[in-house]
C-alpha cells in the first residue's frame, strides 16, 4: 500500500486505528480452543469484527514464533484473510528485526516474500541498534514499509533512547530519525515507533521528520492518551497510526469477545474522526 493509499484509507474511514493481533493463545476465549486452529479461529473473529473501524493490522510475531509450526500456520492464514481485504487494510510485521546484513536479508524475504516464506505484509518494525547495514536490507522491496523503532513506549526505553549522543546534545532516538535520511529513509517507505506513553516528546520528533507516519503504540492498556498524542504528532496527512492490542482484542473472554472489541474499536474511531475533522 502507498503512502497516498494509506492516507485515502484513514480519510474514507475517518480513522487512523491499527489493531494489533498479540493473539496469546493462553487468553483467547475457551470456547475457540476446541478449534483446528484456535489462533486463527480468534483473530478472523477479530478482523470482520473492527474492519469497519481500523486502517491498520499488526500481528505481534512473537505470539505466533512461539508456538512453532502451528503458530506460523496460523499467522499465514491470518495474513491471507487480510489480503482479502486488499484496500481496506494496512498490514504490519511487528518482529523487531536487527542484524547483520545477510541475516536481514533473509528476515526481510520472511515478512515480504511470500515466494520464500509464505507471507507479504505492507512493513515491518526493524531494530536500528546495530546500523546501516542491518536497516538497508529491507528497503530494497519496492511498495514495502520499514517501521524504524525510534523512541518506544516501554519503561526501559529510557536506559539509551534518551542517552545524548553527540556534542550537539541530540538523543539517540533523534539520531535515528535522523540517521535514517541518510539510509533512504522518506514519508513514502519509512516510519517511525513513537510510544505514546512519550507523547510529549512528539514536538521533537516532528522538528525532525514532521511528513513521516509514526506508529504508536501505548494507548490503552498501557496508559497512553490518544487526545495527547494528536495534539503532538498528527500532521496534515493525518501521520498518525495508532495501536491498540489487549484493549481491543481482550475486552471480553466470553462468547461475545468479537462484539466486545468491536464496540472498544468503535469508540476509538469516534474518538480519532472528532481529531480528524479539526485538522
Amino acid at each position: 500500500m502507498t503512502r497516498n493509499e494509506l492516507i485515502s484509507l484513514i480519510h474514507r474511514k475517518q480513522s487512523f486505528l491499527c489493531v494489533g493481533l498479540d493473539s496469546d493463545i493462553t487468553k483467547i476465549p475457551v470456547h475457540l480452543k476446541d478449534d483446528p486452529d484456535p489462533v486463527f479461529a480468534f483473530n478472523k473473529a477479530i478482523i470482520d469484527a473492527t474492519l469497519p473501524f481500523a486502517v491498520a493490522y499488526k500481528p505481534n510475531l512473537a505470539f505466533y514464533e512461539s508456538r512453532g509450526i502451528a503458530g506460523w500456520k496460523s499467522l499465514e492464514k491470518t495474513l491471507e484473510y487480510l489480503e482479502s481485504f486488499r484496500s481496506e487494510v494496512f498490514t504490519i510485521a511487528d518482529a523487531k528485526r536487527g542484524d547483520i546484513g545477510n541475516t536481514s536479508q533473509h528476515y526481510a524475504l520472511s515478512v515480504f516474500s511470500k515466494a520464500h516464506s509464505g507471507l507479504e505484509f505492507d512493513a515491518v518494525t526493524v531494530a536500528p541498534y546495530m546500523g546501516s547495514d542491518s536497516v538497508k536490507p529491507f528497503m530494497e522491496f519496492e511498495g514495502k514499509w520499514v517501521i524504524l523503532l525510534a523512541l518506544t513506549s516501554n519503561q526501559g526505553s529510557r536506559d539509551f533512547q534518551h542517552l545524548r549522543v553527540n556534542e550537539n546534545g541530540f538523543r539517540l532516538f533523534e539520531e535515528v530519525l535522523k540517521r535514517s535520511f541518510e539510509w533512504g529513509g522518506t514519508p513514502e517507505n519509512m516510519m517511525f515507533v513513537a510510544g505514546a506513553t512519550q507523547a510529549h516528546l512528539f514536538d521533537d520528533i516532528r522538528r525532525i521528520v514532521p511528513e513521516h507516519f509514526l506508529l504508536v503504540p501505548g494507548v490503552g492498556a498501557q496508559g497512553g492518551s490518544l487526545e495527547e498524542v494528536a495534539r503532538h504528532g498528527l500532521n496534515r496527512d493525518c501521520g498518525l497510526l495508532v495501536n491498540s492490542s489487549r484493549g481491543i482484542i481482550f475486552a471480553s473472554a466470553d462468547h461475545h469477545f468479537a462484539e466486545a472489541a468491536a464496540e472498544e474499536a468503535y469508540k476509538i474511531q469516534q474518538q480519532m474522526a472528532r481529531l480528524l475533522a479539526a485538522l
